[in-house]
């Protein structure tokens, strides 16, 4: 009986030792298991953090946005000036803005030209037109400026993408601009079309329509080139008409 007992109390405690060996080791494991868990979450989570900053400095620019409500190139500082932050590199400024335009333009599908017969093939055209205008924010303002190395004015910015895009000469200055083409409703506008903004009567600022109420243009000395709205803001006043060139 007591060997038996004796055997009976080898085995149990033999199990018990094996399971606190076990128990002993475990802690450390899960330790570094949790450990390298939390370091690959944590470079997996840096692509969609930089990704939402974007996203949140993008928003700022939807239509109706505070940046686009107040916005005016020619304005007082106060109330112009604040739709890209100075801080923010060119790159930046033209990345964001870009972005922007992808979201607008459907993502890859074709420019929404529901209110003309434009085939498809020139949809396309006007699309990578407006890319390269795009591709333009941030350039410098300079009078007579007519290269993304001089800078632009209004006139030769619009010059530029035309002629480089599309191989569309037009006139230099913005009131023999507004001379050419088709008059357009307001309310029929559509991508590529140019917009005209003038005092008393006179044309004197130009800039090429992107669509959802928005325009990019060479604003004045001091400023870059940008996106502006045409629904409210200083420009909205401004307004004068729009015409489709030939060829588009």
């Amino acid at each position: 009986m007591t060997t038996s007992t004796h055997r009976h109390n080898r085995q149990t405690a033999t199990p018990q030792a094996s399971c606190d060996t076990v128990h002993g080791r475990r802690p450390g494991r899960r330790a570094s298991q949790r450990i390298l868990l939390t370091a690959t979450l944590a470079v997996c989570a840096l692509p969609a953090f930089a990704q939402s900053v974007s996203a949140s400095a993008a928003s700022s620019l939807l239509p109706g946005g505070p940046s686009l409500r107040n916005d005016s190139a020619d304005a007082p500082e106060a109330r112009g000036g604040n739709m890209l932050p100075e801080a923010m590199t060119l790159s930046d400024r033209a990345l964001m803005l870009a972005t922007d335009l992808n979201r607008m333009l459907g993502q890859g599908q074709d420019v929404p030209l529901s209110k003309s017969d434009i085939p498809v093939a020139e949809q396309g055209r006007i699309k990578g037109m407006l890319q390269k205008a795009l591709a333009l924010l941030g350039t410098p303002y300079r009078w007579g400026g007519t290269s993304p190395d001089q800078g632009f004015d209004c006139s030769g910015l619009v010059g530029y993408v035309f002629r480089n895009a599309l191989g569309i000469e037009l006139p230099r200055v913005s009131r023999e601009m507004a001379k050419t083409g088709e008059v357009i409703d307001r309310d029929a506008m559509t991508e590529g079309d140019l917009v005209f903004f003038g005092r008393r009567g006179r044309v004197d600022h130009v800039g090429i329509y992107l669509g959802d109420g928005r325009f990019v243009h060479a604003p004045r000395t001091g400023k870059d080139v940008t996106v502006s709205s045409l629904d409210s803001g200083y420009w909205s006043g401004k307004f004068m008409e729009a015409r489709r060139v030939d060829g588009i």
